[in-house]
C-alpha cells in the first residue's frame, strides 16, 4: 500500500437512543468496546473503536442518543456529548430505525443541518423486516435529501451490508497516516471499560428507573503478576436503592459482577479479581460538580 493511498479519520455515529449505534461500533471494530442495552441512556460517553485495515484506519465513534429530555445535569450532559461528537470528524454516520422516523429522528437532522460534515444515512435493523419491497419506497423519501450523501441500509446484529458502509466512510477519509497502532481496539483506558462492563451488566438485570439513577466509579485498577485487581464503586441516589441493587442475598450483584469479570478476562487478556461496593450519592444525577468527578466531563 502507498503511502497516498492510505487514508485515516474519524466517522461518528449518531442517531437518537436504541437505535443500535454501540451494536454496530462493536461488530464494525470486531470487538466488544461499547457496551450495549435494551434501555435508553446505556451510552454515556463518547467512545472511539478503530478498525485498521492495510489500506486504511477508520476510528469511529459512539455517542448517547440525543433525547428531547433535558431536566437533569445527565439528560444536558448527554445532549452535548452527542452533539459535540459531530466537531472535527470526518464524516458523520446518522443511524435510524428502518421504516421508522420519529420526531426525535427529525431533531437529529435537523440538528445535522448545521455541519457540513458529509452525512451517510444508516436505516438499520433490516433483518427485521419480512420482506424488502416496502424498504424502497420507504427510503424513496430520503433521496435528493442535501445532506444525505448515501443512504446505506444495514443490519449491524447481523453484520448485513457493513462493507458497504466502511467502503463509503472510507472513500470521505482524507490521506493520512495512522493515528493509533493497528492493534488498537479503542481510545478508551482500561479502566473506563471495566467500570462500563459493570454499569452494563446491572443496567440489564435492572428494571424500569433504575439503572439510568446508577454510575460506576472505579476506584482500584492494579496489575499485579497473575491477576488484574478491579474495585468497583456503584454509586445510587438513595440508601432504599443499595437493596435493589443488590438483590436478596447478593444475588444481583453477584451475576452482575460474575459476568462482568467474564468480560473483563476476554478484553484484557488476564485474570481477574473484581469487587463491587454499592454506596449511596443523593442527587448525584442532577449534579454537574458530582457529574464531573464521576467522568461525565464531555
Amino acid at each position: 500500500m502507498r503511502a497516498d493511498e492510505f487514508r485515516c479519520g474519524t466517522a461518528t455515529i449518531v442517531g437518537r437512543p436504541n437505535v443500535g449505534k454501540s451494536t454496530l461500533l462493536n461488530r464494525l471494530v470486531g470487538q466488544k468496546v461499547s457496551i450495549t442495552a435494551s434501555k435508553p441512556q446505556t451510552t454515556r460517553h463518547r467512545i472511539g473503536g478503530v478498525l485498521s485495515r492495510d489500506d486504511a484506519q477508520i476510528v469511529f465513534v459512539d455517542t448517547p442518543g440525543i433525547h428531547r429530555d433535558r431536566r437533569s445535569a445527565m439528560s444536558r450532559y448527554l445532549n452535548r456529548t452527542a452533539r459535540g461528537a459531530v466537531d472535527g470528524v470526518d464524516v458523520v454516520i446518522f443511524m435510524v430505525e428502518a421504516l421508522r422516523w420519529t420526531d426525535e429522528d427529525e431533531d437529529v437532522r435537523r440538528e445535522l443541518r448545521e455541519s457540513r460534515k458529509p452525512v451517510l444515512l444508516v436505516p438499520n435493523k433490516i433483518d427485521r423486516m419480512v420482506g424488502r419491497e416496502e424498504l424502497l419506497p420507504w427510503l424513496d423519501r430520503f433521496r435528493g435529501e442535501d445532506r444525505f450523501e448515501e443512504i446505506i441500509p444495514v443490519s449491524a446484529r447481523r453484520q448485513q451490508n457493513l462493507e458497504a458502509l466502511v467502503g463509503e466512510v472510507r472513500a470521505r477519509l482524507p490521506v493520512a497516516p495512522a493515528m493509533l497502532p493497528s492493534d488498537a481496539l479503542t481510545d478508551r483506558s482500561e479502566r473506563f471499560l471495566a467500570g462500563e462492563l459493570v454499569r452494563e451488566k446491572l443496567t440489564r438485570k435492572l428494571d424500569q428507573e433504575l439503572p439510568y439513577r446508577l454510575a460506576v466509579e472505579i476506584e482500584e485498577f492494579r496489575r499485579e503478576k497473575r491477576i488484574l485487581r478491579i474495585g468497583a464503586v456503584v454509586w445510587v441516589e438513595r440508601a432504599s436503592q443499595k437493596g435493589i441493587v443488590i438483590g436478596k442475598g447478593g444475588r444481583v450483584l453477584k451475576a452482575a459482577g460474575a459476568e462482568a469479570r467474564a468480560n473483563m478476562e476476554a478484553l484484557f487478556g488476564s485474570r481477574v479479581h473484581l469487587d463491587i461496593w454499592v454506596k449511596a450519592r443523593a442527587g448525584w444525577p442532577n449534579d454537574e460538580k458530582v457529574l464531573r468527578s464521576l467522568g461525565y466531563d464531555g
